[in-house]
């Protein structure tokens, strides 16, 4: 990011949009209508989509959608491999460097709330993964629970305990194994980043992510719209053969349930059913009620997040309102 982040001052930095929302809010579809009006290039922020045959079960751009309306970030890494926020915040740097030096604007589309956090805020000094732990972990969420877990975790960081869902494993997962590997907690380790930040500001050192920001918030004014629409898109993405498409990645002998990428939302309720532990109608409820909780974490996310403009989803001119709220942008 050296070429973006030098001699940077308040009156030329340059210009990034965030387009976030929860899952089946219009996103992407508002997204290439922004490509096609204004000079923007984008950048999927979507944990699922960075996972190559994730395609339906992540609402990834078809072939022909990518090829008219490019994303980057989108089927770079195998279903094997972990992809983290770390890994997303360096590789997003590089792709909006490139493609601010194309003189053009990134916009950064997705629900991955914490990518988005992550790559504003940086990371905290995180320590690397511990399979012994994760495998403990694992076996005691197997015999007690996951909610049982997040009981634990609530106890000794009631703060990470009230952002973090009760059945979201992974999130639950990680944050137990950083407390047990270092002994302090996420919240701990993102305070004392935010200390180090406000240090480097009061030394006049520049700032981790150098840009003028403009973020969207993009849903439904109502929950029971939200709903439908999700209910709506599970029960199309079945129809475009979702249960065929996991079956292909519960086929390969390298891949577990334990993995993010299998863990994501639809896909994990769909292995299960092809494990034979819920059947084909259980599957899809547990999926819809999933992508519904999935939502709802992303809405308290984007509450509390600073400076957002919210987007209806039903606006019927819903290009040119985005566009007016750009500070930059003139229609």
């Amino acid at each position: 990011m050296k070429g973006v982040e030098s001699n940077i001052t308040e009156a030329n930095k340059p210009n990034v949009v965030f387009l976030m929302g929860p899952t089946a809010s219009g996103k992407t579809a508002l997204a290439t209508e922004l490509v096609e009006k204004y000079p923007f290039e984008l950048i999927s922020v979507d944990s699922a989509q960075v996972y190559r045959g994730l395609d339906i079960g992540s609402a990834k751009p078809t072939a022909l959608e990518l090829k008219k309306t490019p994303h980057r970030l989108i089927d770079i890494r195998d279903p094997a491999d972990a992809y983290s926020a770390a890994d997303f915040r360096k590789d997003a740097l590089v792709e909006m460097a490139k493609i601010i030096a194309n003189h053009k604007i990134p916009l950064l589309v997705g629900g991955s709330m914490l990518y988005f956090k992550v790559l504003l805020d940086g990371l905290s000094d995180l320590p690397s993964a511990d399979s012994s732990v994760r495998k403990k972990l694992i076996e005691e969420a197997e015999t007690r629970g996951w909610p049982a877990l997040h009981q634990d975790l609530a106890r000794f960081d009631p703060v990470s305990a009230r952002r973090i869902h009760q059945n979201d494993k992974q999130r639950i997962q990680r944050a137990l194994e950083i407390y047990y590997i270092s002994g302090n907690t996420m919240t701990d380790l993102h305070n004392r980043q935010l200390d180090n930040q406000s240090e480097l500001k009061e030394q006049g050192a520049a700032s981790i992510f150098d840009f003028n920001v403009t973020s969207f918030a993009i849903a439904p004014n109502s929950r029971a719209e939200l709903h439908q629409r999700i209910a709506t898109r599970f029960h199309l993405m079945l129809d475009l053969g979702l249960v065929d498409e996991v079956r292909t990645l519960f086929n390969r002998e390298d891949l577990t349930d334990s993995l993010p990428s299998i863990r994501a939302v639809g896909y994990r309720q769909v292995w299960d059913c092809l494990a034979g532990k819920i059947d084909y109608d259980a599957m899809v409820e547990r999926g819809i009620i999933a992508t519904r909780q999935l939502a709802k974490r992303q809405l308290t996310w984007l509450r509390s997040w600073p400076d957002v403009i919210w987007l209806d989803s039903d606006d019927t001119d819903l290009l040119n309102t985005a566009l007016k709220n750009m500070p930059f942008a003139t229609i």
